[in-house]
């Protein structure tokens, strides 16, 4: 973040004016009332100056380095408009040094039709990219002995490892949905014995209780993404994709039960002490429901396991215009998040 003015003479102010003007203008409308306030943090202004770049908010994942600990969540492909979203949400993964979850592979299994949309390494360059299947195709996959094909998935699209979804309720909802019979631990647990890939395993949209988080930390996986309640609701969306009233009627209450990434960290952070040594998973990517550099922030300086934050409705909105409304909006995020760990602390 450069200084605006780093070249300013202490005696030459020629904005004063229109400055001053503008302050009176808008004095009314710039009332914060106590209500507005955020009260999680503490703000310290005595200590520190304009950050002047980034460097202090890198972070790591999986040993590879992070500019911001700030990760672009899985999306789409296989659409008219995935190709160019996944581009430029790639170039920019790639100009930021962030990392990024591809959307849904599965169509990737048994056809390469739509390959291309997804085949965006070169614009990541060396930061992490996971490719990403959902827990009912892997369990066919364990069951059909083609844990193959998933190697070869990764090999193609020149992943760094793969991002299983876990998503029962939507599966559930969704008229074409798939149906799991055995838990999606026991699943996970043969693909870790039978085949050497990275694991990331995530959640939808109404995150993870204490014992599957517990079941979840106590594997040997790359990171838990939590998908929490208070994002985009897969389960949500199969429910108003149907035509039949008496179904939403039915089912909606399902959809409001689950876990904010607040409340998950919270859990976490018991389970870690629980744990201690035993606890084999490396990291965690907090999301669901995070708007903005605050709230990233917030929750992964409260996180006791290492943790970097993921969004995706708010780079998908800029992801769909040109790359530069991207840049934009990126270099945003940075420079607020690089703001945040200057001048704020976070109260326990």
């Amino acid at each position: 973040m450069a200084y605006p003015n780093d070249n300013r003479n202490i005696d030459q102010d020629p904005n004063a004016s229109e400055r001053k003007k503008d302050h009176i203008d808008l004095a009314f409308k710039s009332i914060v009332s106590p209500s507005e306030i955020d009260t999680r943090f503490y703000y310290e202004p005595m200590l520190s100056g304009h950050p002047k770049d980034s460097n202090h908010i890198e972070s790591q994942f999986d040993g590879k380095l992070l500019k911001a600990p700030l990760w672009v969540s899985s999306m789409t492909g296989g659409t008219a408009k995935a190709k160019t979203i996944n581009e430029n949400l790639a170039k920019a993964c790639g100009e930021y040094k962030l990392g990024m979850g591809l959307g849904s592979c599965r169509q990737l299994l048994f056809s390469d039709e739509y390959l291309k949309d997804f085949q965006v390494r070169k614009w990541t360059h060396q930061q992490p990219l996971y490719a990403n299947l959902g827990i009912a195709q892997i369990e066919t996959l364990v069951n059909d002995k083609k844990l193959h094909l998933i190697i070869e998935l990764i090999d193609k699209l020149d992943a760094d490892g793969l991002i299983i979804h876990v998503n029962p309720m939507q599966e559930w909802l969704q008229p074409e949905g798939d149906r799991y019979y055995q838990s999606p631990v026991e699943t996970i647990e043969k693909v870790l014995h039978s085949i050497d890939i990275k694991i990331i395993v995530k959640e939808v949209g109404q995150g993870f209780g204490p014992e599957s988080l517990e079941a979840l930390l106590r594997l040997p996986l790359i990171a838990v993404d939590f998908g929490a309640s208070g994002g985009t609701n897969f389960a949500l969306l199969e429910i108003l994709r149907s035509s039949s009233p008496m179904f939403v009627e039915n089912f909606k209450p399902l959809v409001q039960l689950g876990h904010s990434a607040q409340e998950m960290v919270e859990i976490a952070n018991k389970i870690n002490t629980k744990l201690a040594a035993q606890r084999q998973c490396r990291q965690l990517i907090i999301s669901g429901g995070i708007a903005d550099f605050l709230d990233g922030y917030f929750l992964t300086e409260k996180s006791e396991i290492p943790a970097i934050y993921a969004q995706a409705s708010g780079f998908l909105k800029y992801a769909m215009d040109s790359y530069e409304v991207l840049q934009q909006y990126v270099t945003a995020q940075i420079n607020g998040l690089s703001l945040s760990k200057a001048f704020l602390k976070i109260k326990y």
